[in-house]
């Protein structure tokens, strides 16, 4: 059986996803609601270090042009992140 991680062990795997089966509802959403915000927490932290001198305006800009449609951060922000960068 292949695991999800190539350094997981299968059994550990199996015991994780059964755990996460029996999980009510609202907690499966908030372990979803946890991983979200620390995709944007490291994708801010990227950020910050790719543009050390940027202000936080221009953060938030590149940050929606990571996660949103380009289409949507042009009209919302009016930035091109085809043109500005990411």
């Amino acid at each position: 059986m292949k695991t999800q991680s190539p350094d997981t062990d299968p059994k550990a795997e199996k015991v994780l996803i059964e755990l996460i089966r029996k999980a009510p509802v609202w907690r499966r959403l908030e372990m979803v609601s946890d991983l979200v915000k620390t995709g944007r927490t490291f994708s801010m932290i990227g950020l910050e270090s790719r543009y050390p001198h940027a202000s936080e305006e221009e953060l938030r800009r590149r940050m929606a042009a990571l996660w949103l449609d380009r289409e949507i951060v042009i009209k919302v922000y009016g930035w091109d992140p085809e043109i500005e960068g990411y």
